[in-house]
Order: C-alpha cells, then structure tokens, then sequence
C-alpha cells in the first residue's frame, strides 16, 4: 500500500515501478552518432567521447542533455566518436558479465558498444551497462557494472524556481578487491575510500570534485555540480547521487593508469597553466600581518639572515570596506612605496580578496542596486558575466594594476560568515544564481569566480602569469592558474597527519597544485576571537618542524595561521630555526627539479605529489598508504606525523632500489623498513634511475634559474629526465619561447646523455655548468661539464 501510494506522488511518471518493469522490452539504436538505450523506465545516451571515454546520459523520457543546461566545467565538449557497436551473448540481469561468456543465469542477447581502448556492454534484458577491460588479451574482464535491480532512480523534486527536477541516483554492482581514491580534499583522514561514504559539497576544508579513479584501471566523472554523495558502505554497492539534477550524467574513462585518467580529465576540463617560477618559493604569511610596516620587518628579517623566500602574504583586514580597494590609510600610507620597496628586495605579493562584500562598501551598494547580489546574502554572483565584470573593474583589476602579484581568494566555497558559515555547504541552495537553480549548482561558485578573475586578468595583463590561491575548487579550476589548499585547519599532529590523505585524493582528482597551513590555522573557532599556539611552546615547534618538513614537498610551500605571539616567520620558533632554515635552502636547491616537474603537469598533464598507488595501482600492499608520496618521480617522503617520533616504518615499493637521500646509501626495495627519524630529518628516499637536478642555494627563485646545476644520479637502472627553462614570468611560453633539456642515464654503460637543447627564449644562458655527481651506495664520484647546448654524454667506469 505504502508503494503504491509513494509511486502516486512521483508525478505520474514511471520511477517507482518494481525490478519486473526493467525487464521490460530494451531496443538499442544508434542516433545522431551515439547509441540509445529505451528500457520502458528511461531512456539513456551513451556517447563515445573519445576512445578512452565514455559519456552517459539517462532521464525518465530522454529530453534533458545533460545534469544542468548549463556545465561551464568542460573546456572541450563531448563530441562523438566512431565506435563499433555489435551482438553479442551475455549473462542475465544483475549479472552482465563478459561478452560471449556463460553465466548462472541463461544466455541471452546483449550489444556491445567497442570505443577501440576498452568496450561497454548493454543487456538486451533490463539495458544495464558492464564496463569492460579487453586490454589483457584473456577476454574481457569486468571494470565496473550496473546493478541488475533499479540501476538507475529518479526521485521527483521541485528547484527553488518552480521548475521539475529528480533527486537522482546511479547504482552499480562494484569489484569487490579495489582502492577508490579522488573525489576532491576531505578531511575524515581516509585515504582508500572503499567502504566509505564521500559527501560532495563544498565547505570551509572540504572541497568537492567530482572524479573518481579505481585501481581497477577506470575513473568515472560524476557530471554534475549538484550536491551529491557517494556510498560504498556496502562491499557489493556502489551509489552515485545528486541531490538534484534534470538526468544522471556520468563519464567513464579507461585507464588504465591514473595518469592517463588525469589526462583525460584535463583534456575535457583544460590543462593547467605554469604558474610565474616565484610561486614555487616560500609564500610567508600569518594571519595577519596589520601594516605596511609589518610586512617590510619579515622580508627585512628574511634577507638579512639569508633565509629563502619570494612570496609575502596580506591577508584580511587591510581594507577600509571589505570590497572596496582603499588600503587602511592609518597602516598602508603609502601601498605603491610599500610594493616597490618589496621588489626591490625581490619580493612577490599574494593578497586576499573576498567574494563576501561588506554591506557598508561601495561595491555591495551597486551589486544591490543591479540585482547581482545571491539574493539573500552579501555574496556577489559570479556566474553573471556583468557582476564578474564589476567585481573586477571596481576591486581586482585596480589592485593588478596598483602592482600585487597575485590573489588569494579566500572564502570561495561561498562561505557566509558567522553564525551561518557552518552552512557552508548550503550557502546556495534555494537560491537563484544566473546560471540558474542553487539546487543544479551547488558546487560551482569556486570554478566561476576563480575564472572570471582569471579572465579578466588575462585580458589586461600579459606579462604576469596568473596565480590564484582559492580555498575551494571544482573541476575545471585547474585551467584558471589556481591552486587550492585545505582551509582553516586546527593545530595538532592528528589533523597534521589527516592532511596527507586529503591532499593525495585532491591529486587523484585531477588536481596539481595544493597546500596547507603549516602548522595549522588556529586552536578552535569557539574561542572568540580564535586563538592560535604560541611559537615559543616546545609542543607546538615540534609539530611545526614536522610539518614545514612536509610542506617542502608540497607543490606549494605556504606558511600560515594564527599565532599567540603574533609571529610565524621561522625566526620566531627558538632552537628549531636552524632546522627551519635547513628545509627552506633545501627547497630552492630543489627548484631545478620543482620547475621541470611543473612543466610536465602542463605539458603532459603531470602531477608533482603522487600517492604511491598512482606508480603502484596493481600493487595491493600500497592501496592504503596515504602518508607516504612521490615529490616527482625521484623522490619518496614519508613524514612524521606522531608527537616524539624518532623513526617510522616505511614501505619501499617494487623497483630496481631506493638509496637514502641524506646518506646515499642503499636501502633496497619490495620491503618495510623503520627508518630513523630525529627531528632534524624527514625519511626521504630516491629512486634508482633517478636523475635530480639540483640548484645552487639562492635567495629567491629568480636569483640564477640558469646557473650551476647538480645532476644527481642515483644508479641501478635506467633513467630519464627533462630539464625545462623560459623567462620565468609572462605568457611567451605558451608561443613557445622556452627551451628543454633531455638527460638519459643508461645504468649498464654508466653514461649520463645530456641532449641537444631544443628551443629557446631571450635572456637563455648559451653556457651552463652541469656537475654531473653518480650515486651508487659503494662511493659517490662526479664530473664537471661545461654544457654549450650541443649534446654531450659522461661516462663513469664501473
């Protein structure tokens, strides 16, 4: 009675029939370049995007496009493909098994859909989809299936203007041995998300992305920017839902590697572009620093004691009117003199803006007077093309042009302040944006206001590369010059350690750049105001060592938050500064190497900080590792994220070997070893094969990008590298003025081939100086090389 009556109130349309309804006659036809699915219960699309992916799109009758008219996250749109499509024999419903295989259940017809990289099988029986993997040549074995019972569910609800939609739900049968990973940064410190219940909703330290990635060789693009969930609590049941959506919208891509996911990810959203080389220095910041003068004392302090950095950070409250440009008049006299005193000490400026206008500013009064506020709130409405162009005209652009460097936009989940902010994740429901229904949209405001400043950035200026640091993110955001990193984080070694799992799945989802409050942001938001430790407590200068220890091997080295002393510049943590300055002189030795790596990530879709699981996939033993990580291909950290730790266990995965960074000696490989770990060092470890080039110890990264370089090689198999240089700023890389450097190591010869350079641009040094230094665990020898940009090789003798 109860169903029957619940299946009244759906709307009339056919959404709570019984498994039986699915089982209804299914016709399969290809039209207009895809092939059709018609069940009797929806009707559904499967488009060949390209041969690696799939696009599938399912509603009640078949009239929607896609989850939301509008889906301005693709850079490229899905254009069908050729594809084969055939006959072929299946198993039954719930059990859509290999093409031409038997089953429990009797055979029956299927089609089968073959892109040319993996194939898709549709039953003739209840028109369920089998993902499939032929790749292994032993027939096909199943990546992922529908379920055979109410695969797919529409729930009927009504958007906040008026119009129908569905609460909308995929359900698929998943394979039971297998690491999920991806789904954006979340801070529940599980890494391996078999098993677990993933909330996509964007709030303050949780960003929602929609890719997931399976060991099992496949991700699968959740299109949509709705609120939505994904479950897998149960071992047999995987669900997909959005809270709202006009059709459920998937993209399945074939592997089977996560780079080669990853690629295709930013084929369909864009590729990121290279951020100016200072942004992979130190960003100095503390919140906040509260004069002109404030800023000039911790660059002073830097300078003089010949400690590493390039970036200073305002943050908030330097503004008169939350929204408006003038500085504090009382603090900021003289912002120009200030920005010219800072470039004279080869200082870069990162500064925070708000989408959040306070109500007394110039700015909040004219977005009110045009409409283009999100009603109810002070929030501007980015996805309107005029209020992003005020936004701009009236704040960013007059900035970019007073001199800042960059922008840090903060509060870009939308975040309302307090006492609503712990409703982050809601901000926009039930509100009309320009784009359309908050319901459909939930988790765009980052992608749109992140790239209308990025736009509008573009457009006026090209000698400045964008660098944008945005609390929250979406897909797509990554083209926009934006990194993200993960929000407003208590100080304590069990959120220090959550941070690993969080940031490695924000990799996994297609995502380069990320970092994070060094030291946490603050003790509790219950205090009022929120206090921070005090960089005097031994406590605390543990826990921020082993953190900066980490960070150095983030993409971004940032660090950040709220302190007792009003200090965080390494020079306030006592008799850890030595330890401190150590790390920071290691990561500008490292830039070398960092530079390269950032051009691979826009080259060739790249990612910097890799889970061991991205190398690993087939390798169970690593599936649950997420405080260990790749810095590149060269290296693997393992950080200390215990209170008085002295050593931790690490696992050395399959390869030729692994020698010790801080000793060069070898430590083997397919194996858990403890590795020492006192407070002055992080366990790190590079690969053999690996080529590391590192820098001379320079003041900030623009101070000789072609000077003297060591060429660490680390022996025991092959190896290669590529160099890569450009002018370090603007957007002439992108018309080709860069120029790259091929370094092969062939381990059974001992030989170091150093490659012709292949491009240039002004201001390349002709002549370089390579020390080419061979690390073999028995003696560490090295070579000088005067390097005229012809191909050259040096060889060791065994």
């Amino acid at each position: 009675m109860l169903h029957r009556m619940a299946c009244r109130l759906s709307l009339g349309l056919a959404l709570c029939l019984p498994a039986a309804a699915w089982a209804a006659t299914v016709s399969v036809t290809q039209e207009n370049g895809a092939v059709v699915v018609r069940n009797g219960v929806d009707v559904m699309r499967v488009t060949v995007c390209d041969k690696d992916m799939v696009r599938v799109v399912a509603s009640p009758d078949g009239a929607a496009a896609g989850s939301s008219p509008s889906q301005p996250w693709f850079a490229k749109a899905c254009t069908p493909q050729a594809f084969v499509l055939r006959d072929a024999a299946a198993a039954g419903t719930g059990s859509n098994t290999a093409a031409g295989a038997g089953g429990a259940g009797a055979s029956v017809a299927a089609k089968v859909l073959d892109t040319g990289a993996f194939r898709v099988s549709i039953s003739l029986a209840d028109g369920t989809l089998t993902f499939l993997d032929a790749s292994a040549g032993q027939g096909d074995r199943i990546l992922l299936q529908e379920m055979g019972e109410r695969p797919r569910v529409y729930d009927p609800v009504k958007l906040s203007d008026g119009q129908n939609a569905f609460k909308v739900t995929e359900r698929f049968h998943p394979v039971l041995r297998q690491g999920i990973y991806g789904l954006g940064q979340h801070q529940g410190g599980q890494f391996n998300y078999q098993g677990g219940v993933v909330r996509l909703a964007q709030a303050n330290t949780d960003i929602a992305h929609p890719l997931m990635v399976s060991t099992e060789g496949y991700g699968l693009l959740w299109n949509t920017a709705a609120a939505s969930t994904m479950d897998n609590r149960f071992p047999t049941e995987m669900t997909l839902q959005a809270d709202a959506a006009q059709a459920i919208d998937y993209l399945f891509i074939h592997g089977p590697e996560f780079d080669d996911i990853v690629g295709a990810y930013r084929r369909l959203t864009g590729q990121a572009p290279l951020f100016p080389r200072w942004a992979y220095g130190l960003f100095q910041s503390m919140d906040h620093y509260d004069s002109a003068q404030d800023l000039l004392d911790v660059t002073a302090r830097h300078r003089a004691a010949d400690a590493p950095v390039d970036v200073v950070v305002q943050d908030w409250k330097w503004w008169s009117r939350m929204g408006d440009p003038p500085f504090r008049p009382e603090a900021y006299p003289d912002v120009p003199g200030l920005l010219a005193a800072l470039r004279q000490r080869h200082v870069h400026t990162l500064l925070s803006l708000w989408p959040l206008l306070s109500k007394s500013s110039d700015l909040y009064a004219d977005m009110k007077a045009r409409g283009w506020l999100i009603p109810g709130t002070a929030l501007y409405d980015p996805t309107n093309r005029e209020a992003a162009d005020l936004y701009w005209s009236h704040l960013g652009g007059k900035l970019l042009d007073q001199g800042w460097d960059s922008f840090w936009l903060d509060g870009s989940e939308p975040e309302l302040h307090l006492p609503t902010m712990a409703e982050t994740d809601r901000t926009l429901a039930g509100r009309r944006l320009a784009i359309g229904p908050g319901e459909l949209y939930n988790n765009i405001f980052p992608l749109a206001h992140v790239g209308g400043v990025h736009d509008h950035w573009r457009a006026q200026r090209d000698d400045k590369r964008v660098f944008i640091l945005s609390r929250s993110s979406f897909a797509g955001v990554q083209r926009y010059g934006a990194a993200s990193w993960s929000g407003d984080i208590l100080n304590s070694f069990p959120v220090f350690e959550r941070q690993m799992a969080g940031g490695l799945n924000f990799a996994l989802s297609g995502m380069p750049y990320w970092t994070t409050d060094i030291g946490g942001y603050y003790q509790g938001v219950l205090d009022n105001p929120p206090r921070g430790p005090d960089t005097r407590d031994p406590a605390f200068q543990e826990l921020y060592v082993r953190w900066y220890q980490f960070g150095v091997f983030n993409p971004l080295l940032r660090t950040h938050g709220k302190r007792a002393n009003n200090q965080n510049d390494l020079f306030a943590y006592g008799s850890m500064q030595p330890i401190l300055l150590d790390y920071d002189r290691l990561r500008y030795r490292l830039l070398p190497y960092l530079y390269a790596l950032a051009w691979a990530v826009t080259d060739r879709s790249g990612t910097i900080m890799r889970p061991l699981v991205m190398d690993w996939r087939t390798d169970e033993r690593v599936w649950n590792i997420g405080d260990q990580f790749l810095f590149g291909p060269a290296l693997m950290v393992a950080p200390v994220t215990k209170a008085g730790q002295t050593s931790r266990q690490v696992f050395l995965p399959r390869t030729a070997g692994w020698y010790d960074f801080w000793t060069g000696k070898p430590v083997g490989a397919n194996r858990w070893i403890e590795a020492p770990a006192p407070i002055d060092r992080i366990p790190l470890f590079a690969r053999a094969g690996a080529i590391l080039p590192l820098g001379e110890a320079v003041q900030y990264a623009d101070q000789a990008p072609q000077g003297p370089v060591e060429l660490r090689v680390y022996a025991g198999a092959d190896g290669t590298f590529t160099l890569y240089d450009d002018a370090g700023d603007g957007h002439a890389y992108e018309r080709g003025e860069r120029a790259t450097i091929g370094l092969t190591w062939n381990d059974a010869a001992r030989r170091l081939d150093v490659g012709a350079r292949a491009g240039t641009f002004p201001g390349l040094a002709r002549e370089r100086t390579f020390k080419v230094v061979l690390v073999d665990g028995r003696r560490t020898r090295s070579k000088l090389v005067r390097y005229d940009g012809t191909a050259t090789a040096v060889s060791f003798g065994r």
